[in-house]
Order: structure tokens, then sequence, then C-alpha cells
């Protein structure tokens, strides 16, 4: 099988770790590093040895995508344990099962189990593991995200094969941007079980000017590129799909409710152009292997797992691709770090007197003139030049998502003269489709690039989607502002 170096050396690790005793071990994978590839390379060592291997996966959905990626790295002797299942077949060697239906049947004896996603855990797990037909028998873990509470007392060994980090700087994922918005507001929600309460978070965030402001955002700053949009519930979701659709932006929406059908159609919508954006409740967060180029992150968490599965869905490269944009209207960005910078070296053990060996412990700051979200330890903002003082209060107001940076570089767009040359072209054509001056073209240049048009182009045949999106924008926020400057007028019952 032909493999990444980084994937042999996560199988060396494991290997290395079950010889020197652990039985229960488990390998972080993260999204985009082939966890899969790599699950079907120990399933095949374990058949050429002659053995059985059972491989558990949380979710129906998955049960599908996993039996067809073995199969398309060789591996043929698959049975389905999973309701009424077609591939029913307890004699074959290797057993696809979803935790649901072994919770509920007896569990087929083997000499090898993989549990994927083992981040979510069942109770199911600690019974199995600790009874002692199976205390011989390796169970391997495989996750992008292990860290939640208590795994270290299910499991034995954390083997880190690579890092996020690792892998983008490798360019085996994409590397990403970051926009972050005026924050949201989170008073009075309350935390359950380490996270927001989902009933007050929506809310707090359900409100017509943000969902409003997502449609904004993305018609200026999203590309036209195929788009998730992660929501706190239903309802959220349902109107943000609404929102974009009103826009003119073709778009579907999916919760735990969707039958298997339907979603299979919207991927192919979604893979194939005619469906613009997906809009989502917590479904899209593992196995989900589409060419995401943007994600609208609308659901503020402070769970690292959630953050780092979400934004994951965003990072696999594809042809043409030369960057994810993340659109975080949740201020997590500023509240946990960029993703790759979360790193565990171990397992949480559940004990309050010992916390996890952190990797990552500064936070990224928010310049508080301009909204430019800083690197650590850099005092001078870098896209405006404001140096704080200790001593001065600077008031702040709330501006258009501004792009965050993970270094000293900037990662802003520098735009062409070509590219202005394009866009102006393109304006002066839409101004005279729409009987707007020539005029009105130059403005919208001036108010795109922050420079005036020295040259004036020939009007374009077209409009770009790109042109006309960020076009759409403008207008939207056009009309915001008139709105606000009427409701000023109305309470105060005069204009002065």
């Amino acid at each position: 099988m032909d493999l990444r170096d980084y994937q042999w050396e996560m199988i060396a690790k494991l290997r290395e770790a079950i010889l020197g005793g652990s039985k229960r071990v488990v390998v972080q994978a993260p999204t985009g590093a082939g966890k899969t590839v790599v699950a079907a390379a120990i399933v095949k060592s374990a058949l050429e040895k002659g053995n059985r291997v059972i491989f558990a996966v949380p979710a129906l959905e998955l049960i599908d995508q996993t039996v067809a990626r073995f199969e398309s790295n060789g591996i043929h002797a698959i049975g389905v344990m999973q309701g009424m299942h077609f591939r029913t077949d307890p004699n074959q060697p290797v057993q696809v099962c979803s935790v649901q239906t072994l919770n509920r049947r007896t569990i087929p004896v083997v000499d090898l189990v993989i549990i994927d996603e083992c981040h979510v855990q069942f109770n199911l797990f600690k019974r199995w593991m600790w009874l002692p037909q199976w205390q011989n028998v390796p169970f391997v873990g495989l996750t992008a995200t292990p860290w939640a509470k208590g795994m270290g007392q299910v499991w034995q060994k954390l083997v880190v094969g690579v890092t996020l980090d690792d892998l983008i700087k490798r360019g085996v994922l994409s590397d990403f941007k970051v926009f972050a918005p005026s924050h949201p507001d989170l008073r009075g929600v309350k935390l359950v079980r380490g996270d927001y309460d989902i009933h007050q978070l929506a809310k707090a965030v359900d409100t017509k000017p943000l969902v409003a402001d997502i449609v904004s955002t993305w018609l200026e700053k999203g590309e036209n590129r195929p788009t998730l949009a992660f929501a706190v519930n239903r309802v959220h979701a349902k109107h943000i799909q609404e929102q974009f659709a009103e826009a003119g932006v073709s778009s579907g929406y999916v919760d735990a409710y969707t039958p298997m059908e339907e979603r299979r159609e919207l991927a192919d919508k979604f893979a194939n152009g005619e469906i613009k954006i997906i809009a989502n409740v917590g479904v899209l967060t593992t196995g989900v292997d589409w060419d995401v180029r943007c994600l609208i992150l609308a659901r503020p968490t402070k769970s690292e797992i959630l953050y780092t599965q979400i934004i994951g869905r965003a990072l696999r490269t594809a042809p043409g691709k030369d960057y994810a944009i993340i659109l975080d209207h949740s201020d997590t960005t500023l509240r946990l770090g960029f993703v790759n910078d979360i790193h565990y070296e171990e397992l949480d053990n559940g004990r309050r007197d010992k916390p996890l060996v952190k990797k990552r412990e500064l936070l990224p700051k928010e310049c508080p003139k301009c909204h430019f979200v800083k690197p650590v330890k850099v005092r001078e903002c870098p896209a405006c030049g404001f140096v704080p003082e200790p001593v001065n209060k600077v008031d702040t107001e709330a501006g258009e998502l501004l792009e965050l940076t993970r270094n000293k570089k900037s990662l802003k767009k520098v735009y062409t003269i070509r590219e202005q040359m394009d866009f102006y072209s393109e304006v002066l054509r839409y101004a005279r489709d729409h009987d707007y001056s020539d005029g009105w073209a130059w403005y919208q240049c001036r108010d795109r690039f922050g420079v005036k048009p020295t040259i004036k182009p020939m009007a374009a045949l077209s409009v770009s989607p790109q042109t006309q999106a960020w076009l759409k924008h403008k207008v939207i926020q056009y009309h915001k502002r008139k709105s606000r400057d009427a409701n000023k007028v109305s309470s105060t019952g005069s204009v002065g």
C-alpha cells in the first residue's frame, strides 16, 4: 500500500506502543491526514496474519463511506453490522459496525478493534474494554481531536503521528485565512457541560441583523466559493439559508433529520456548483470530504473539539484551491486561538489537579483601533500601525470583517493593476446596464481598492459572479445604513 512517510510513522508508533504493553492506544490523525488509509493498512496487516477485525463508527452515514474506502484500498472481505444492511455477513473477517448496533447485539470475537472518531465517548467502550475476555485484544482509537474529558480513564496512550500545523506546512492540508467580525453579545448565555447552552445561544445569535451580516459578508469576502455554514440550531440554519436565497445565492439545508438520499442529492449539487452554500446543524462536522473552500462559523463554541472538527471541513486540498476562507461570526478564533495552534501531548484523565500539557498558551489579540487580530507578542498592529498605550482607552466601532493572521506577514490580498482594471470595467458594465453613471462606477472602485482609479477602461461584455456578489454586498450595506439612520431620526424626533 502506497502511504506517505508520516502515515508509515503513525503505524510504526502505534506498533511500538502496543508492543510496549499498551492495549488501548489512541492515534491522532488530523482531518485530511488520511486516517482511513492508515486504518486500511492496519486492517490489511491484520488480515495477512489471519486475524479478524472490528471497525466501529459513531454515525450511520459513515458505514457505507468506510466500506467504499476500504474496498478502494483492496479490502473486500467485509461484513456490516448495522440494522438490516445488505452487506450483513458475520463470516467475513472484517466487520464494519455502528456503535449503536454493537450496543444492542452480541459483539463478535475478533483479534483487533479499531474505533473511529473515538473522542465521541460511548458508555459501551468502557464496558467492552474492561470485560475479561477482551483484556488482551488491542483497541485502537482514531480521531483528529483526542481531547475529550476523561479519555485517559478509558485509553492508555496517545500517539501523535503528525499535527494539523505539520500537514499545512507540508501542503497536505490547505492553509487558511480567517476574517473576524464585531463580537456577538453572549452575555447571559450559560455554560452547560463546558459549552454554551444551545437554547440561550440560539436567541443570542439568531437575529435579523446578525444573519444579514452573514450574507453581506459572504457576498464581499466569500469569493463565490462553495461554502458550508454552521449554525446553532435548525431554526438558525433555516434563517441563514433563507437569507442567502433572498440574496439570490443558491443554498441548501441539512440537519440530523435530513434523509440520506436527500443528503446525497445535496452533496452532488454542491459538488457540481448547482448549490453554492449549505447551512447545517452539526451533521457535517465529521466524515465529510467535500470540496469546501469557504466556511461560515455562525455557531459560537467553547469546545476545542467542535471548533477543530468544524474548521477541518474546509482544510482539504483541491485543484485550484490556494487557501480556505473562514468567516468567523462567532468570536471563536479570538476565544480559542488559531485552530492549528491547538495541541495537547496527553489524554485527559478527568482529574482537575492535573491539567493537560498544552502546546499553545497564548492567544491572538485584537487591535482596538481597526479590529485586526494580531499574532502573539506583536505590540504594533501590522494592519494599521497602532501601538496601544496602557493609560489610554481606545473607543472602537463595529466594522467589516477583518483578516486574522498567524504570523507577522499580513495575509491580506494585494490586487494587481490588471485585477483592478478588470473590476473597474465590469462595474462600468453593471452601471450602464442599470442606468447608473460612470462616476458611480469610479466611486465603487475607489471604495473597493482604497485608491483612486486613474485610467478609465472599456466596459466589459459581462459581469463576473464575484463582482456581482461584491456589488450585492454594497447594496445590502447601504440599505442597512439607511435603516439605522432612519431609526435614529425616529427615536430622537429630529435630524439634528
